[in-house]
């Protein structure tokens, strides 16, 4: 009886779950080309030894100004599908569990309760969100000057820029959490994840799947 219940247990843990829908992973995809861009075309305008080396800054801000208008849009058709819009409704619940989850991190404690998403992520993901809507209404004002008055203009240069690199400086971080977490990655890449890592990164998660 040990060993069968052994045996049973190596299989859950050899079990995969699974974690994101195609859709899901397009629609991160889609978003991630398009932030990409968008950064990269940004530090082409603004670090001056970019723009030597790139030079024609009309084309480079052209680039910039679409990717930046089309940020929202893997999102927004991303509203089709049903499970991308039940991990927003879990994205924007911040629960007991994340201030659990947060207290934890704060402590340096490796064992954090958390659902599908944890705190960091959710935080992350309502920041990323917010400055998203900002970089676009500030960037519209830039792209159209003549039909807003001065000041507003100056206004708008100085809360693009600022958020832009506030953007920069969580897609860095982003970029480097996930290079920590070869299972995070392949479940972006594959939609599929270990039910061993599950139980230990989103416990709640896993109990429920």
């Amino acid at each position: 009886m040990p060993a069968l219940t052994e045996r049973t247990a190596l299989a859950r843990d050899a079990e995969r779950l699974r974690r994101f829908t195609a859709a899901e992973r397009w629609i991160h995809r889609g978003t991630a080309v398009l932030m990409g861009i968008a950064l990269v075309t940004a530090a082409c305008l603004y670090v001056p030894s970019l723009a030597e080396l790139v030079g024609r800054r009309r084309l480079v801000v052209t680039v910039h100004e679409w990717a930046g208008i089309a940020l929202p849009v893997p999102m927004l058709l991303g509203l089709a599908s049903r499970a991308f819009r039940a991990d927003l409704g879990r994205l924007n619940r911040f629960g007991p569990q994340d201030r659990g989850w947060l207290r934890a991190a704060l402590r340096g404690r490796r064992r954090r309760p958390a659902g599908k998403f944890n705190a960091g992520q959710k935080l992350y993901a309502a920041l990323v969100a917010g400055a998203v809507l900002v970089l676009v209404g500030t960037g519209l004002v830039l792209w159209f000057p003549s039909l807003v008055p001065v000041l507003w203009r100056t206004g708008a240069t100085l809360v693009h820029d600022w958020t832009a690199l506030l953007v920069g400086a969580l897609v860095v971080g982003h970029i480097w959490m996930a290079a920590q977490d070869p299972e995070a990655r392949r479940g972006l890449r594959t939609g599929y994840v270990a039910r061993a890592w599950a139980r230990r990164e989103h416990p709640l998660w896993e109990e429920e799947s």
